[in-house]
């Protein structure tokens, strides 16, 4: 048999198999090393068998086919693709081309193949991966998408998951086709926010998050979606954004609804607590009148009585205890009045709070004072009472919790708000104290702060102790 010259070393240097075929036998005449190597055979052992005999599902009438063409001259190559199986039973799968080889003595065909178990294993890793984004795609709530701006105006969606008709009332292929009919049913209103958010992303390259409504012709409905993407640069400076489109109107109606409800809760509390003053008030006025000018009298009547009593020790004695329990009484109603609505609130906030600050200090025992950057301040009757009474309670839970030995209220009129501070030198509150539910103080601070428009903080001071901070806007009035 005649080789050309550059055969064996091809033969031996080639990672590929090489098999040279008598063309009417097909008889293998010479195998290459690494034929030997990937079937675990010796040479000799492979020598005079034929492709049938190492290959899996091979036939002769599949060989006849691939054969034929190059038995005809109609073609130069052929390709076939089989299943070798190894002398320990395993198998491989590999491709191959052959040649047919003319020669004066003996014509041959030479097959050369691959072993292409990483293609297959690759192809089988990503056929699994695929149908595991299937799955995932198709059980996800929503819109799962890709999303390409090349330009400004040059932008389109290279996939979209099935979950785009039900989602956007658009097919897949629609969308695709024309991605302009996705702005399309986005709100006019809501446009800008829309490109804002996908110019801010792709600015520094970090997720695109956005919420806004979209109109559905054919449904005659407006949906509130909530898009949430990853972008990505491309090679040619464009940026891909890989992410996922759901409905959030339900979630979106509730949340209003409940803002509704808590603005009606607020509003029944302002409600709830101007009643309450104005009661208070009243009743304060009906003790103090009242009561008071009746307990007055009784002393002048009793002092009368003392004065025309006949010289009795005894009758002296009792006249004067009675005396003293009509002063007590007085001193009583006094309290008790002041309590449900001090007087002092009638002459202005700053004296009403100055007031309080020296009665606290000459209760309690502890340091206390005021400071405005104001002389006068006018504030609405509801405003002053609601801050005159936070004050009252700041310094009630001073008193009972702080551990203080020092006390500052601080009040700041703006052009635009009032502001309030009330701190201490205590042991400061821990934040979980805050929202014990128990703390009912703390509560009707904050509420009666929201009932005015305004809102109320608690921190700690830096230097130790605790500051409560009211921000309350002033009446349009």
């Amino acid at each position: 048999m005649m080789h050309p010259e550059w055969l064996p070393v091809v033969m031996r240097g080639s990672f590929s198999e090489i098999y040279v075929m008598d063309c009417d036998t097909l008889r293998f005449l010479q195998v290459n090393q690494a034929a030997c190597n990937n079937l675990q055979c010796a040479a000799g052992e492979l020598i005079g068998k034929t492709p049938l005999d190492i290959a899996k599902k091979l036939t002769v009438d599949i060989m006849d086919l691939v054969l034929r063409p190059l038995r005809g001259g109609q073609a130069t190559q052929s390709a076939l693709d089989t299943i070798h199986v190894r002398k320990d039973g395993s198998t491989y799968p590999i491709e191959f081309r052959l040649f047919y080889c003319p020669s004066a003595t003996r014509p041959v065909f030479i097959a050369i193949g691959n072993d292409i178990s990483s293609r297959y294993e690759s192809a089988k890793a990503l056929r699994l991966s695929e149908s595991r984004f299937r799955a995932i795609v198709s059980n996800t709530p929503g819109l799962v998408f890709q999303f390409l701006r090349v330009t400004d105006d040059a932008v389109s969606f290279p996939y979209l998951s099935e979950g785009c008709q039900a989602l956007l009332g658009i097919t897949v292929e629609r969308l695709r086709a024309d991605s302009s009919l996705f702005l399309a049913l986005i709100l006019a209103e809501d446009r800008p926010s829309w490109t804002a958010a996908m110019n801010a992303s792709a600015g520094d390259m970090k997720g695109w998050n956005w919420e806004g409504r979209i109109w559905i012709e054919e449904w005659k409905d407006t949906k509130w979606i909530n898009l949430r993407a990853t972008p990505r640069m491309l090679a040619d400076d464009s940026v891909l954004w890989e992410g996922i489109m759901t409905n959030i109107t339900e979630s979106k109606l509730e949340e209003a609804e409940i803002k509704r409800s808590r603005a009606q809760l607020a509003e029944l509390s302002a409600h709830v607590e101007t009643v309450k003053e104005k009661e208070r008030t009243h009743i304060a006025r009906e003790i103090h009148d009242d009561v008071g000018g009746n307990l007055t009298a009784i002393k002048m009547a009793l002092a009368l009585l003392t004065r025309r009593l006949p010289a009795d020790v005894v009758l002296a004695e009792k006249a004067g205890y009675v005396d003293s329990l009509v002063d007590r009484t007085i001193e009583a109603v006094h309290r008790i009045a002041g309590d449900l609505r001090p007087s002092v609130l009638d002459f202005g906030l700053l004296a009403a709070i100055d007031w309080q600050a020296k009665e606290f200090e000459k209760q309690v025992g502890m340091p206390c004072t005021f400071t405005s950057n104001k002389k006068e301040i006018e504030l609405s009757p509801d405003q002053a009472t609601a801050l005159f009474r936070i004050v009252q309670e700041a310094l009630t839970n001073i008193s009972k919790h702080a551990h203080a030995t020092r006390v500052m209220v601080r009040l700041v009129r703006t052009n635009r708000n009032v502001r309030l501070e009330i701190s201490d030198n205590g042991r400061g509150i821990a934040a979980k104290d805050r929202l014990k539910p128990q703390s009912f103080g703390i509560r009707g601070m904050v509420e009666r702060a929201l009932a005015l428009g305004g809102n109320l903080t608690i921190n700690a001071v830096p230097e130790g102790g605790t500051m409560v901070s009211i921000k309350m806007p002033l009446s349009d009035s």
